[in-house]
């Protein structure tokens, strides 16, 4: 044998090698739809907590964040007895983060910034698979019942009597990530009533639910798509008068916000931040003042309880794209 095939037979070893290695890896690191930095070994469709410990987070002060559905400021003062109990469980300090938008909450959990924290009902699977969420819990009535629906609201004198009535009109929606304030409605317009945004209706964006449904309410938006549990918690404390607004659809129940911990969390922090939710007492709080309907927290499976919102994509062509 020659130089140059001797020279050849190690360069196809060599790249015989690294062929191999790299399908070994990725047959031990199988991910679906989660972002190339994470694993899902267990077939859970959340991140794996990464096997080298030296990789698990063990913060001194644990930042949580609330989905930023609407002003952050009102949300600061009702989760400070949550995280004063939190702090008590885990024995760490606890911050409230108040993000301004859903990127910003993602992006703050990817990069390390953010160890737990309460997403929006459409934006969990984006931040399962771009930020490394792994949900754990939800909001529930003391029956152990869940959810909220999307409406179609529009201003009360409004001629507006049915989703049909938007064809040639304009419909506020809140996020592309969200599930009420987006996805659900494109979805539901199109196969219930043949409409498609930019087609047969024109679309804006309000940034949040709050904004889409004050916007409804001082006539700046014909109609709007949103969380009626946003709605709801808005009339009970003034922030919006009932009768200002009409509701001319409503959908089927969804999962409300689901809250989730970083994939590295170190796991005995973890197990300390679940015990937190699932022993805080609701009676009295802040909470309880805020959220009339839930009375517990209850423990969620991502894989079966976020599939009806994960259909709901596929339908609208969505793909979680983490660039």
């Amino acid at each position: 044998m020659n130089k140059h095939s001797s020279l050849l037979s190690r360069l196809l070893l060599i790249l015989a090698l690294f062929t191999f290695s790299a399908a070994a890896q990725a047959e031990d690191c199988p991910r679906g739809t989660l972002d190339k930095q994470y694993c899902d070994r267990d077939g859970d469709l959340v991140a794996d907590l990464p096997t080298d410990p030296s990789e698990w987070v063990d913060p001194e002060t644990i930042i949580f964040s609330y989905t930023p559905v609407e002003d952050p400021a009102v949300y600061a003062k009702v989760w400070d007895g949550f995280i004063q109990h939190m702090a008590e469980v885990t024995g760490k300090k606890v911050v409230f983060f108040p993000v301004q938008s859903y990127a910003a909450q993602y992006e703050a959990m990817r990069s390390g910034r953010l160890h737990i924290a309460g997403v929006n009902t459409g934006g969990n699977p984006v931040a399962v698979s771009c930020a490394g969420l792994v949900p754990f819990a939800m909001m529930a009535s003391e029956d152990g019942t869940f959810g909220y629906e999307m409406e179609i609201i529009v201003p009360a004198d409004s001629p507006l009597a049915s989703p049909a009535d938007l064809k040639g009109k304009s419909l506020a929606f809140t996020s592309p990530t969200s599930n009420s304030g987006f996805k659900a409605p494109s979805a539901l317009l199109k196969s219930e009533f043949g409409l498609v945004a930019e087609t047969d209706f024109s679309t804006a964006f309000s940034g949040k639910h709050d904004n889409s449904i004050l916007g409804v309410a001082n006539k700046d938006y014909e109609a709007a798509a949103v969380a009626n549990s946003v709605l709801n918690r808005m009339i009970d404390r003034d922030a919006v008068d009932a009768a200002s607004i009409k509701t001319i659809y409503k959908s089927a129940t969804f999962p409300t916000t689901g809250y989730g911990h970083a994939h590295n969390l170190h796991p005995a922090v973890a197990a300390k931040v679940k015990e937190a939710f699932f022993t805080f007492p609701w009676e009295g709080s802040e909470l309880a003042k805020e959220f009339k309907k839930e009375g517990s927290f209850v423990s969620i499976h991502h894989k079966s309880d976020w599939d009806v919102i994960r259909k709901i994509d596929a339908a609208n062509g969505v793909s979680y794209d983490c660039k």
